[in-house]
């Protein structure tokens, strides 16, 4: 069977990690899919965080 080129991601908040004086407590966590093939690097994308009830910088974890 072949794998499949598209993998499910996490997005994380990076403000919600460094910032101790935020809304609430937690981090803010997105998933979503990419193509492997042709997006290689870590995707960062403006999202909103309900933690920090802004939109902010949300970049790929593993």
């Amino acid at each position: 069977m072949a794998k499949g080129v598209r993998v499910i991601i996490t997005l994380e908040c990076t403000e919600c990690r460094t910032n101790p004086d935020k809304r609430s407590a937690g981090v803010s966590r997105y998933t979503t899919t990419k193509n492997r093939r042709n997006t290689t690097a870590r995707l960062e994308l403006k999202k909103f965080c309900s933690h920090c009830n802004k939109h902010s910088v949300h970049k790929e974890i593993k």
